[in-house]
């Protein structure tokens, strides 16, 4: 059994994980990326949240996390460094061995006490290779951090995913 499921079994019935938007980005992801930052790399000293599990979302196919977020429902939350495409560049790799997260609508503001705290970016998973993949009903949430002086640059995105 693993550690998450252990802490899952031990809370009360009816439990919920629902975070605001606000409370993902100031209670969980700020303090994420604060520890990591300061810890120089050191994975021991990151702040450890149970219900969140770091993920390379690269690496895995939408259908294979449900069983890495060993928490039941139909949305599970994880941290992921965001990958760039191009070691010189902005662009953000996206891409699967079986597909590709693309974009979908605009980007929304989080606000919290009145001042933008971070964005919300809406990802759609489709099959195959742009740009004749194809559609599927999984959907990502991606937080980001904004409006922050003080973390270091180009700190990569968190993310969120929701079936």
């Amino acid at each position: 059994m693993s550690y998450l499921s252990m802490v899952e079994a031990k809370l009360p019935p009816g439990f919920r994980f629902h975070p605001r938007d606000d409370e993902l980005i100031c209670d969980y992801l700020n303090p994420k990326v604060l520890s990591s930052s300061s810890s120089s790399g050191d994975a021991s000293a990151t702040v450890n949240f149970p219900v969140m599990v770091d993920v390379d979302l690269n690496k895995c196919e939408p259908w294979d996390l449900p069983d890495i977020a060993c928490v039941g429902g139909k949305e599970w939350y994880f941290f992921n460094l965001r990958d760039r495409k191009y070691a010189t560049g902005q662009r953000t790799n996206r891409a699967t061995m079986s597909g590709y997260w693309k974009a979908t609508g605009k980007d929304r503001q989080i606000i919290r006490k009145g001042a933008v705290v971070g964005m919300r970016k809406t990802l759609v998973f489709y099959q195959g290779r742009a740009p004749k993949g194809k559609k599927t009903d999984w959907v990502m949430h991606e937080f980001r951090i904004e409006g922050r002086g003080d973390l270091p640059p180009m700190y990569p995105g968190k993310g969120f995913l929701q079936e």
